[in-house]
């Protein structure tokens, strides 16, 4: 008896959803910084939309731009891989901005198949407000040949590591953070909210969002780089690489490799590394 693997639609590639609007409210935004303990008070007090928040108007969609490629028998076998956003203008209280989505690519691997999906966020205007690229592994799935684009480049420069990082900081999840950031995210996944779920799934046990882990490195990436003003970023990009848990404290290690730009990386407390290929690209001050 034969078996037939699942076949990826090919032909979803390169088709723009239609824009959907989401409102921007300043509790919105407080909401989203204390599920990610970001203290930086543009963020706390709501005044600016931190740079991971952008991924909440676009979430759903993204995720219905991905499933329109994979094949709906494979939707458990989907892992976050990387995430990039690139920012052309801030997100504020106060705006109605709109999303569109469009998987643009998908790329064979020895071990699976990784679906790019970009999605565009625009105020009433039509200003570009944010890029961003989400990247997912299908594990264990297979495609004959590469379709579409790939997302822009933002691997680590390991010529950095000929010196020492110039900022690290440790930071500790809350024994609550997956509940909370689930909550101000629109992310209900069961991973991050039924322990035992999790375990069944050969987890460890409740996991830490992919997103939620990447808004605790953009604050220690601010912090260090701009922290007088926080839209001075304009790119953040990361490749998830292991699971971290509540109540585990991560540390992130930063190197400039010049031009504004700052390659990081961040390791829990076990000695693993669970961020790899951190990128963040930061206007110099005038």
């Amino acid at each position: 008896m034969s078996t037939t693997a699942p076949t990826f639609n090919t032909d979803a590639i390169g088709r723009w959803s239609d824009p959907v609007e989401f409102e921007v409210t300043r509790e919105r935004i407080k909401q989203y910084a204390a599920a990610t303990n970001d203290p930086i008070a543009p963020h706390a007090d709501g005044d600016l939309a931190p740079p991971v928040f952008a991924v909440v108007p676009a979430f759903s969609m993204a995720g219905e731009a991905a499933m329109k490629v994979i094949p709906s028998e494979l939707v458990m076998m989907i892992l976050h891989g990387e995430h990039d956003f690139h920012f052309h203008a801030p997100i504020r209280p106060g705006t109605t901005v709109s999303t569109s989505a469009a998987a643009i690519g998908l790329s064979p691997r020895s071990s699976g198949v990784t679906v790019t999906v970009k999605a565009d966020t625009r105020d009433r205007d039509g200003t570009l407000l944010v890029e961003q690229y989400l990247i997912s592994f299908v594990r264990g799935a297979q495609a004959p040949v590469a379709v579409g684009d790939a997302a822009p480049d933002h691997r680590f420069d390991e010529s950095l590591r000929s010196r020492e990082p110039e900022a690290e900081a440790s930071q500790t999840f809350d024994s609550d953070q997956t509940f909370r950031y689930a909550e101000a995210s629109g992310d209900p996944m069961p991973i991050h909210l039924d322990d035992a779920l999790a375990k069944s799934m050969g987890l460890p046990g409740i996991i830490i969002h992919g997103m939620c882990t990447m808004a605790f490195t953009s604050v220690a990436v601010i912090e260090h780089t701009c922290p007088e003003d926080p839209t001075r970023l304009k790119r953040l990009a990361v490749r998830f690489s292991r699971t971290v848990q509540p109540s585990h404290t991560i540390t992130t290690r930063i190197w400039a490799a010049g031009g504004g730009a700052y390659g990081y990386e961040t390791e829990s407390d076990e000695g693993v590394i669970v961020i790899k290929d951190g990128l963040a690209d930061v206007v110099p001050e005038s």
